[in-house]
């Protein structure tokens, strides 16, 4: 077999010795199969497709789970004793992983231990006890019952039992942790879940609380935490405490006993939270402790819809190991005949990217269209009503589940956790990227079935071929993190750590008048590990998520240029070309790029010696002027045992193995037969960085980038266009587990990989990926996949990129023009004008679209195209140094309006429109034709024009907003500056990022009503890691006090006192510009740090406009000086 993949003008075969086959299947099949542009939904799953959704959505499982807190086995550890203590088990885990032995302050009783589980990492439990089942028919028993035809129930144990922990961190942070009870007379639960603490979480900023106080007047409990614990408190003032949070909380009559409460409180004097959590039913709500009144800023498990399949034995059921081998025997030859059918006996020569069979007759499957049965449809009718009877529990497709001719044979059976968190006082919901669908989570279910969508956002990363906009559906890459935005509980978070197929319903729940916004999380897999943040604004919250997950790390500034790239260059002359016509053009980019058609063979970490015989000259060549070149490598590798890649990864055992453990998985993507490398391990992750050697990745020079494409995992011939779910990894863990984790594991061994080519590993890296997942914002740029030239798709970049950054991935773009069609003209404007502002901006196109280079849209246009493009490079110093603010702060680079004003409710759900870090105000022009837009501008600031540098007339009241219609004419995109800040920027006209580096600063100043103003300007060698191993940056601090007669001051700050030996005589300011000065000084003066005397300094200032301009001041960014005003 063969894949194969069309090219405008050439045929790509991944069998070189039947290449005119493939040329002739081509040739007919462009003619005969048009493509139709949607995407192809009989691919891709449903929640009624998906039984551990189907099962337990609505609430149809909730009468098998009622969980109840055992009292006599809580425990409160010693936070410093826990700390010490878990440090040391770390050690031993991470030495002996796998291995099994006791665990730490868990719970133990009669014959059951509670072993160690090896993967948890961070803070350690301050708290643990353990959780009970006690509904009367449990999912166990259920199961047994079904398929547990002549089993002696009598001899059997249906006790649901979990284990619980609370890990409690210093800024606020808590960790609910439940996991199954593993038991070593179990064959089943002797081991435990696999979880990924070690691949995603940030474990050196993960740092627990100090001081924990835990209440409750529980006899039980109480007795167990001693007097010490409680000596601070009579039981009079632990009554009452108690019985004001459940007051607060709202807790129906029947569970409202204070007895039935355990409140943790952790914190300091300053700031403290407390947790409280119920013990039946069992329930968890988070306060800010400093708040004496109001509801809880989150509750979990509130409203019965926690569940937990325990892993059970399969063995007491009708299908015994014989009937387990007949029914497989039969499997496959059902899937052989369903084959055959399916594909009318035809030899099948490869798949395209949709998924559809390729026939050796030239041939091509066509796509069917597959009417929903009636019984498939969840029409969303609302929770009640959707419901069973009572006697009709789903246990459909819970030993094995076939989707299309797939089989998943789920050797150990359902799985599935899941919980309800809800967010008191809340309307608005964001989060849960990716998907083409605006940044606010609208609802998904609720009473009388009221709501936006009928099916569950679903996050599954996946290669979604051509997708629709206003979906729930999965796409590339997914962070299950929810946060809410409330006037009355302010900001806070829930992160749903786990990387399983996972399904979102979204409510809203009318409560005393209010309304509160529920989600329920349902995983197929892992176990619930609820990461609840309790914020209080966005900057508390954001700094709480990137101690967590990690930190946006600091680009190189060429990263921020523009991106010319296509699918594909055809050869050296054709990238010599493109080059050359920016040059003549004086139109600035900094990368080149290169998709797959430049490889030998679709073989990764090679080059087509007759379309790219010189590589290294070519690269050299555009390196001279500053340029960076990118190729292309995929996760899919090219089953050729004469490429030294595969060769290599099959004798080392790297890949990925089918679900016997025994054989490398051998699935279809572009190169045709390809295997997957198992980047989940740690060896693999090293082996595959070693690959960008420069010795060992032939023709690559440090001027060489990395996109990784497909990385969700694309396969082609797979279930949903991925890998099948019972795959293996190289420790036996199925890919069900780690599926989510795949690109962005692939994209952080890419990175590591750039970063250790280089001498002293100094050199930053660029890794542009598709697929992601928490932590991703450590290691590289993101794109929104394949969008299309169309207005529409244009018009959800936005939403799409704000979402993205609420779940704080800040290196995010969409594809200028649209990846799929061809863009007129004005599209094309509009698009480069609105990528102008976002953070990541590279222009691409489809093999089939035309070329749309700048120039190609004529004259007119590329002068349009080319401003567009100067107005970015010259706020590079501005986009540098939100990045690295967004790195030491956790605060998103671009930003919903919510982020900056989270007092005005009005801003909430705004989506068209956003910030770039706090100072700058973006509306993209996103509809045909336009000429005016209409501009939301907060009141409690004041907005300049960037390009009049003119006031915007504004009237209201402070802390509400205004909607002001603008002009925005084919020349024009509304961008404003905010009055109080200062933005530097960079106005010569370069060609690439790389030669503005000595460039003079312009710094931009606009008052703001109290006549200052203030901003920073981050500076380091914009290329090398200095500035975190050395401590080589300076950080200029720029203020202006009109009424101290200060019109701008510098305060610098260096990482050290030899930070940035070459500053002397560079780095200087050329221009300073001040908006909203109402009348003319006098006199100027300049005083330096190495002289107070006052030295006369040259001005303009122009009355009408209230602009002062300050031309040529001969200071340094990285020196203090001070600029006055008289009169």
């Amino acid at each position: 077999m063969m894949l194969c993949r069309r090219r405008s003008s050439s045929i790509i075969c991944g069998v070189t010795t039947i290449l005119a086959l493939c040329v002739f299947v081509f040739s007919t099949t462009a003619i005969l199969f048009p493509v139709a542009m949607a995407v192809d939904r009989t691919k891709f799953r449903t929640c009624q497709q998906s039984s551990f959704c189907r099962r337990h959505r609505h609430g149809k499982s909730k009468r098998l789970y009622d969980y109840k807190l055992v009292s006599e086995s809580v425990q409160l550890l010693d936070v410093k004793n826990a700390v010490a203590n878990a440090a040391s088990a770390a050690a031993v885990a991470s030495d002996k992983r796998g291995l099994i032995s006791k665990f730490l302050g868990g719970y133990s009783s009669g014959e059951k231990v509670q072993l160690e589980d090896p993967f948890v990492r961070g803070p350690p439990p301050i708290f643990t006890a353990k959780l009970v089942n006690v509904a009367p028919l449990t999912s166990t028993k259920l199961t047994a019952q079904t398929y547990g035809e002549g089993c002696d129930f009598s001899k059997m144990n249906f006790d649901e039992e979990l284990q619980l922990s609370v890990h409690l961190h210093e800024d606020g942070v808590a960790r609910i942790r439940i996991k199954e009870v593993m038991e070593e007379d179990s064959s089943v639960r002797s081991t435990p879940r696999w979880t990924s603490d070690e691949l995603v979480l940030n474990e050196k900023e993960m740092v627990a609380v100090e001081e924990v106080q835990a209440i409750s007047t529980n006899p039980t409990v109480e007795g167990i935490f001693g007097e010490s614990n409680n000596d601070k408190m009579s039981l009079g003032e632990m009554k009452s405490t108690i019985s004001s949070l459940v007051k607060r909380a709202n807790i129906d009559s029947a569970s409202n006993n204070d007895d039935n409460f355990i409140v943790l409180k952790y914190g300091g004097d300053e700031e403290h939270w407390k947790l409280m959590i119920q013990i039946q039913p069992f329930a968890v709500y988070m306060f800010r402790g400093n708040e004496e009144d109001g509801p809880p800023i989150i509750a979990a498990g509130t409203n019965g819809l926690t569940h937990f399949e325990v892993r059970r034995s399969k063995e007491c059921s009708t299908t015994t190991t014989s009937t387990v081998k007949h029914i497989e025997q039969n499997d496959v030859a059902a899937e052989t005949n369903e084959d055959a059918d399916r594909h009318g006996g035809k030899e099948v020569v490869g798949y395209w990217e949709d998924g559809l069979a390729i026939y050796a007759d030239g041939s091509r499957e066509e796509r069917k269209e597959v009417a929903e049965e009636e019984e498939d449809v969840d029409k969303g009718e609302g929770r009640e009503k959707r419901r069973l009877e009572e006697e009709e529990f789903d246990t459909k497709d819970m030993w094995e589940e076939k989707f299309g001719e797939h089989l998943d044979s789920k050797p150990y059976g359902p799985m599935s956790v899941g919980m309800e968190l809800t967010f008191p006082s809340s309307k608005h919901l964001f989060g849960l990227p990716e998907h083409a669908s605006s940044t606010q989570l609208k609802t998904t279910t609720g009473i009388d079935g009221h709501h936006y969508y009928k099916e569950p956002y679903r996050l599954y990363n996946l290669d979604v071929f051509e997708y629709e906009l206003d979906e729930t559906m999965a796409l590339y890459g997914h962070i299950p993190l929810v946060v809410s935005q409330s006037t009355k509980t302010g900001t806070a978070g829930a992160f749903w750590f786990n990387p399983t197929e996972t399904f979102v319903d979204i409510e809203e729940a009318p409560r005393s008048g209010d309304m509160d916004s529920r989600t329920h999380f349902m995983s197929e897999s892992g176990i619930v590990d609820l990461f609840l943040l309790p914020g209080r604004d966005p900057a508390a919250l954001y700094g709480q998520y990137a101690r967590l997950t990690g930190r946006v790390q600091l680009p190189p500034i060429f990263s921020l240029g523009y991106h010319q790239c296509r699918w594909n260059y055809r050869d050296e002359a054709d990238v010599y070309f493109v080059h050359s016509k920016f040059e003549e053009l004086d139109y600035p980019y900094d990368v080149l790029w290169l998709d797959i058609e430049h490889t030998d063979g679709k073989r990764y970490f090679t080059w087509d010696d007759k379309t790219f015989p010189n590589p290294i000259e070519m690269q050299n060549k555009l390196g001279s002027t500053g340029r960076r070149m990118v190729t292309i490598i995929d996760p899919h590798i090219k089953r050729d045992n004469q490429y030294y890649i595969h060769k290599e990864a099959t004798s080392r055992g790297l890949y990925v193995k089918d679900k016997s453990g025994n054989k490398d998985y051998d699935g279809w993507c572009w190169p045709g037969s390809s295997s997957y490398l198992d980047f989940t391990v740690e060896k693999v992750r090293s082996w595959w960085a070693e690959q960008f050697n420069y010795d060992r990745y032939k023709g690559s020079t440090p001027t060489l980038f990395t996109w990784n494409d497909m990385n969700e995992p694309s396969v082609f011939n797979g279930p949903e266009v991925s890998m099948q779910k019972d795959l293996l990894n190289l420790e036996n863990v199925e890919h069900r587990e780690w599926h989510n984790l795949y690109g962005m594991l692939f994209q952080r061994s890419t990175a590591e990989g750039l970063t250790q080519r280089n001498e002293g590993a100094n050199v930053r890296p660029f890794v542009l990926s598709r697929s992601f997942f928490a932590g991703s914002q450590r290691y590289g740029a993101i794109w929104t996949g394949d969008n299309e030239a169309k207005w529409s798709h244009l018009q959800i970049a936005s939403p799409m990129l704000l979402g993205l950054n609420v779940a704080a991935l800040s290196f995010v773009g969409a594809d200028v023009g649209g990846f799929f069609g061809n863009c007129d003209a004005e599209l094309m404007t509009r698009w480069m004008q609105a990528a102008a502002y976002q953070p990541f901006f590279r222009g691409h196109a489809h093999h089939d679209s035309k070329r749309r280079e700048p120039w190609m849209f004529g004259d007119e246009t590329m002068v349009r195209l080319r401003h567009a493009a100067m107005t970015r490079y010259a706020l590079l110093p501005f986009w540098y140094t939100v990045f690295w603010q967004a790195g030491v702060t956790g605060m998103p680079v671009m930003r919903t309006m919510w982020m900056q004003y989270p007092d005005v409710p009005e801003l909430y759900s705004v989506d068209d429109q956003y910030l770039i870090g706090s100072d700058l105000l973006v509306k993209p022009v996103t509809s045909a034709g336009t000429t005016t837009s209409q501009v939301l501008f907060p009141l409690s600031d004041c907005w300049f024009d960037v390009d009049t540098m003119q006031r915007v007339e504004l009237a209201g009241a402070p802390g509400t907003y205004v909607a002001k219609t603008v002009e925005s004419g084919i020349d024009k995109i509304p961008v404003y500056q905010r009055g109080g800040s200062i933005i530097p920027r960079k106005l010569r006209l370069r060609r690439s990022s790389y030669l503005m580096i000595n460039d003079p600063y312009t710094i931009y100043i606009a008052l703001n009503n109290e006549m200052k103003a203030e901003g920073t300007l981050y500076m380091d060698d914009e290329t090398t890691f200095d500035h975190e191993k050395r401590g080589d940056y300076g950080v200029a601090t720029f203020s202006s006090d009109l009424a101290s007669s200060i019109i701008i001051q510098n305060s610098v700050t260096l990482g050290n006192e030899n930070a940035l030996p070459e500053s002397k005589g560079k780095r200087m300011i050329e221009r300073i510009v001040v908006m909203g000065i109402a009348s003319e000084p006098k006199d100027i003066t300049l005083t330096t740090q190495s002289s107070a005397t006052a030295i006369p300094v040259e001005f303009q200032y122009d009355r009408e406009s209230q602009i002062l301009v300050i031309r040529k001041p001969d200071v340094s960014a990285s020196n203090q000086w001070a600029i006055h005003f008289n009169g």
